[in-house]
């Protein structure tokens, strides 16, 4: 027992609340874990300390909260980016004569997934300030291409640098939290930066409509730049966290890059696939079954690589060594995916069936943000109380099955008032499991592997945010080409997305022709909602897999608060 409780970092308060059988799986994950780490030195201090005592517990004094504050504002610009362009993307492509609009969203999405395995490595070599300091700089970049974009293709490279730097941005916010708060105490934070994010997706379509509108949306990309600047002079004046120190070469063989090349090639040919299909090209073409194929051959050999050649993996395969972190992931992945198809395609089902503007589609959908952020923190504070993570995630997953069923019943006559209140349903669901599936990853896992693990959490999220937006727009693609009128369809070009190239005009439309349009794209996201209910009701299945483990009470000492440099200038005042 004294050997196990070493391993898994906890007191032996704790260790009841894990049955044997439990007990037994989680102790061969974590030697399969502590196998992977460096050896404290037998003479150290840590080697010796009273097991019995207390954590220790990094000081939140006004440093901590200014740290903090840095990061939740990196949280809130990177939620908006997401969720803005959708409502003003009709009026951007007709004023940049651009067809290709579904990219403007996949871009940055598969940008910020295919940097966030790099990220986790690079964080270990630069330090966390200079890694978020970097990933704040590509993100400001990509913000002012975006604003100075003339032509659709124009502003997707933009969005895609914008992505970069978003994905790097997440993931450091993350690994900060977890070097200064331990996983017991994390719930409060991390439902509170996820409000921060809440609170930015959700004004993210007001923002965006009202802009479009009144014909100034470069300046929700122009926006970023000063609130950028003041962002990263709070993360390099206050962000200094210790460095473990290392030769350079040790710590460049640990990035990994020809691991990092065939996940970033594999998740990119995927993403294209899944962005021509049934829109570009029909879904038997060539263009699309060769990169879908040459994607999933490469996670494949990605898969193989990891296992058998690098010394040090970009995804250590411990950290899915127990099936708690494994449906932790999984759960992960599919809650983002609700989340992507809600976030980006309400505002188009309020501006195309119900005939809103920008400005009042993004007003329509704020009931989705604004329950997923205060559920979000709900879930956190209850963590932090109970030490349990499993009844919130299971409540969240019966309302969120319940609440995107109940949107699959709407069509282009229903009134506002039911659409509101189902997508509180979900949104309140979605917001219960979107903190709560930390807790499973983490969990099982020792702490010195908490950098690794959330740059993949983040790496999954961020594709299935990718597959949200390219599996709304395979739906709609196809269910309008197959059930609008033959010669409507005609007058746009072969291979546009029509859903974004048809809103502008359908006030314009004769009556007939407009309650048609109306009525294929109410159709369409029928058969969305259905295939989001079924994302749902596999997230909740795969949920009962994990287990009710207990949660670490303390941090990686080898990251956290620098506080020599403090204590110098202190000796030298005395």
């Amino acid at each position: 027992m004294r050997r196990l409780e070493t391993q898994v970092s906890l007191p032996l308060t704790y260790l009841p609340q894990v049955q044997p059988a439990e007990m037994e799986t989680e102790q061969r994950s974590n030697l399969v874990l502590e196998a992977q780490l460096p050896r404290p030195d037998e003479h150290s201090p840590e080697t010796h300390r009273d097991e019995d005592a207390p954590p220790e517990v990094q000081a939140r004094d006004w440093k901590f909260w200014s740290i903090f504050a840095s990061l939740a504002i990196g949280q809130l610009l990177t939620a908006i980016e997401f969720t803005s362009v959708a409502t003003a993307l009709p009026v951007i492509a007709d004023v940049l004569h651009g067809s290709d609009y579904i990219w403007a969203g996949s871009a940055y999405t598969l940008a910020a997934a295919a940097f966030l395995p790099f990220c986790g490595g690079l964080a270990q070599i630069l330090g966390r300030r200079d890694t978020m300091l970097l990933a704040m700089v590509i993100f400001m970049v990509g913000s002012a291409v975006c604003g100075a974009a003339t032509s659709m293709n124009f502003l997707i490279a933009g969005r895609a640098v914008q992505g970069l730097g978003a994905g790097g941005i997440l993931a450091l916010i993350q690994i900060i939290v977890s070097d200064l708060v331990n996983l017991k105490d994390r719930g409060g934070f991390n439902g509170l930066l996820s409000m921060a994010y809440g609170i930015g997706a959700g004004s993210g379509p007001v923002i965006g409509g009202a802009l479009a509108q009144r014909g100034h949306w470069r300046w929700l990309f122009y926006m970023n730049l000063p609130i950028g600047v003041f962002c990263a002079l709070l993360i390099a004046l206050f962000v200094k966290l210790k460095t473990p120190k290392a030769p350079l070469r040790e710590k460049l063989q640990r990035l990994d890059l020809i691991g990092n090349a065939l996940i970033v090639a594999s998740t990119t040919s995927i993403v294209i696939a899944l962005t021509w299909g049934g829109t570009v090209f029909a879904w038997s073409s060539v263009k699309v079954l060769l990169p879908l194929i040459i994607g999933f051959v490469g996670i494949g050999a990605f898969i193989v690589y990891e296992a058998f050649v690098p010394r040090f993996q970009i995804i250590p395969f411990s950290l899915m060594a127990t099936r708690t972190a494994l449906s932790g992931y999984i759960q992960s992945f599919t809650c983002a995916v609700v989340l992507s198809v809600m976030s980006y395609w309400l505002p188009v089902y309020f501006q195309a069936c119900k005939g809103a503007g920008p400005t009042a589609a993004g007003v329509d959908v704020l009931a989705v943000s604004f329950t997923v952020a205060p559920m979000a923190a709900v879930t956190g504070i209850l963590v932090k109380k109970s030490g349990r993570y499993r009844p919130q995630m299971y409540v969240g997953w019966a309302l969120q099955i319940l609440g995107v069923g109940l949107l699959s019943s709407l069509d282009e006559h229903s009134n506002r008032g039911k659409a509101i209140g189902y997508q509180v349903l979900a949104g309140a669901g979605n917001g219960l499991i979107t903190v709560g599936t930390f807790f499973p990853v983490l969990a099982p896992i020792s702490v010195k592997l908490n950098a690794q693990a959330l740059a993949y959490f983040y790496f999954l999220r961020n594709f299935a945010l990718i597959w949200g937006v390219t599996i709304g727009g395979a739906i709609l693609q196809n269910k309008l080409t197959s059930t609008l009128p033959a010669d409507f369809v005609a007058q746009f070009p072969g291979g546009t997305q029509i859903a974004f190239t048809i809103i502008p005009i359908i006030p314009s439309l004769e009556p007939e022709l407009r309650a048609k349009v109306q009525q294929a794209f109410a159709q369409a996201f029928v058969l969305l909602w259905r295939v989001v209910t079924g994302i749902s009701a596999l997230g909740l299945l795969v949920g009962l897999a994990m287990k009710g483990l207990p949660l670490h009470a303390e941090v990686d000492e080898r990251w956290g608060l620098d506080q020599g440099a403090d204590e110098e200038r202190e000796e030298e005042k005395a």
